[in-house]
């Protein structure tokens, strides 16, 4: 297969059978031999495309995150010769490209003083772990990438590659646990040390490069300025990995009035508008009767205007009660401390106020919290109960559906 090939669909299927034949064992110099032109054609978007295609066909996302680093090595000539993203100071994939140089530059920080470490510099070992500390808050980076990156990529249909990411990236902060472990362990041997971190770091920087030449191109030929400026407003509620962006980017397309307008309180299609999202009325009322709390809101004139219904109820309610004023629902004795707390949630002193309590067996923990508006202005507050003995009673750690049938970490 010597000629170029440039019909797109026929270059997606010639990368099938490279990714393919790569997971069947075939070596990285054969393949690149025999599909050296349509190696050399392909982009990083096309790559990723075609991993897409596998995993729909049926290819697992953890054998192509297995082999993932391959792929790379397979690629990595065409990938090189890729433009760098274009971007300022204060674009998201700015500042995701900042972050990677800090961390690259913390990688060969450790790495000498791992070696420092070894060669019987034993002050060198308080520097390791404040540096392993610093290297567990890339947790940031991951998830920016993960909850606000992803999202809009999947919506363009690009899932494959970032299912696969993801999955990578949770082995790196295993990595990452597991090294801080042993290094907080007792008499840590400075080989083993120096082994775990050789394979993080390796890990690390393959991510590294999968971003730069594969994630951020892509999303960059996929997303507008108004998206790009969308998730510029949420990042900072994840925060940012030992950088602080600036401000000079703005998004373009974004009209900066439009995001000062109230939504609509419901619409045609019968969604009621939230501050994250659009629900129905059956949904909200689903959510909120299946938590695991009793909740009651009392509004900013001191009634009872809802509670919820929920399969395991902790206090007798009735719908009789909706409409009545809070402090008739408590026994004369304790009027005046429902009638303190609402003052002080009233006044500002205070923003929360808890109880717990033990009856019939049961542990039970009593929580009332303030609501004021983005203007603080008072606007009622809601009591959350919850029956907690089960919860008290919790020891180590249990993985998410670590008790189902063939589960394995």
């Amino acid at each position: 297969m010597s000629e170029h090939i440039n019909n797109v669909s026929q270059r997606k299927e010639a990368l099938k059978k490279v990714i393919k034949r790569l997971h069947a064992g075939e070596s990285v110099e054969a393949l690149q031999q025999e599909f050296g032109d349509v190696i050399r054609g392909a982009t990083a978007a096309e790559i990723a495309e075609a991993e897409r295609a596998l995993i729909s066909e049926g290819v697992s996302v953890s054998e192509i995150q297995r082999l993932c680093d391959l792929h790379v090595a397979v690629f990595r000539e065409t990938l090189d010769e890729e433009p760098e993203p274009e971007s300022l100071p204060g674009h998201p994939v700015f500042t995701f490209r900042m972050e990677n140089e800090v961390t690259m530059r913390l990688l060969e920080v450790m790495d000498e003083t791992l070696k420092a470490y070894k060669n019987g510099d034993e002050d060198s070992f308080a520097s390791l772990i404040q540096q392993a500390k610093d290297l567990g808050t890339i947790e940031k980076h991951y998830s920016r990438k993960e909850n606000l990156l992803f999202p809009y990529l999947e919506k363009k249909g690009f899932e494959g590659p970032a299912t696969v990411m993801w999955g990578v990236d949770n082995d790196i902060r295993g990595q990452i646990k597991q090294f801080k472990l042993h290094i907080s362990s007792p008499n840590p041997d400075a080989t083993e040390a120096i082994n775990q971190f050789e394979a993080l770091a390796q890990n690390i920087k393959e991510m590294i490069y999968k971003e730069e030449k594969i994630l951020f191109p892509a999303a960059l030929e996929r997303l507008t300025e108004k998206e790009w400026g969308e998730i510029r407003q949420q990042e900072e509620e994840i925060g940012y990995f030992n950088v602080t962006p600036r401000d000079t980017w703005k998004p373009e397309e974004q009209d900066q009035t439009e995001t000062s307008s109230e939504p609509p309180s419901e619409t045609v299609s019968g969604l009621i508008s939230l501050a994250t999202g659009a629900l129905t009325r059956d949904q909200v009322n689903l959510m909120l009767t299946h938590l695991p709390v009793d909740i009651t809101f009392v509004d900013e004139n001191d009634r009872v205007r809802y509670f919820t219904q929920g399969r395991e109820r902790i206090f007798d309610r009735s719908p009789a009660i909706i409409g009545r004023e809070v402090t008739k629902c408590h026994p004369p004795q304790s009027v005046h401390k429902v009638q303190i707390i609402l003052d002080d949630f009233r006044s500002g002193k205070r923003d929360v106020a808890e109880f717990w309590i033990q009856a019939a067996g049961n542990f039970i923990h009593i929580r009332y919290f303030a609501l004021h508006d983005s203007d603080g202005e008072y606007k009622g507050c809601i009591e959350v109960s919850q029956e907690i003995s089960h919860i008290r009673a919790l020891e180590g750690e249990k993985r998410l559906l670590d008790d189902a049938p063939g589960y394995s970490e």
